[in-house]
């Protein structure tokens, strides 16, 4: 998903931004995974068809959006935790004016939020693997497995940033 663009269009205003920075999360092992209970009310969008968006409030006060991207009955989805210029998952929905009523709407321009491949490619040297953040609840193991995955979009050439319109 790096080096796509999310966007949103709400109220006949479309923003789209490069994603820059992400964490992934892989089923009902994955200690850090909302999965890792099993089936639950909160987790059941984990448990559709990829392709839609869960989207869940964190410490009552930030939304979280995530892509499922399993097959049925598999929960695994994508966090998208930076865009552009916004690092942390809370300001990019906060930004991109995200909240849980698109949770279980499909990625798709009628939902008003959907990913554009615009060709950008993101080099492989430019990509960083760091451990997801903030999940040392889900132990060792889990906590330093490297599935968060970021790049400096000011470290693309200048022929490739900056093309998307705000």
């Amino acid at each position: 998903m790096l080096g796509l663009y999310l966007v949103r269009s709400k109220d006949g205003v479309v923003h789209a931004r490069m994603i820059t920075d992400v964490e992934a999360y892989d089923g009902e092992r994955d200690q850090a995974c909302h999965a890792r209970f099993g089936r639950t009310p909160r987790s059941e969008m984990l448990y559709r068809q990829g392709g839609i968006w869960y989207v869940y409030l964190c410490y009552g006060v930030h939304e979280m959006l995530n892509l499922v991207v399993g097959p049925a009955d598999w929960p695994a989805a994508v966090l998208i935790r930076g865009v552009d210029d916004i690092s942390g998952p809370g300001r990019v929905t906060k930004a991109m004016q995200v909240n849980r009523a698109l949770n279980g709407a499909t990625m798709s321009q009628q939902s008003g939020l959907w990913l554009e491949d615009r060709g950008i490619v993101i080099p492989p040297r430019l990509i960083k693997r760091l451990p997801r953040v903030g999940i040392n609840y889900a132990g060792v193991e889990w906590a330093a497995k490297p599935w968060r995955f970021m790049f400096d979009p000011r470290a693309l050439p200048k022929s490739v940033s900056g093309l998307a319109p705000r």
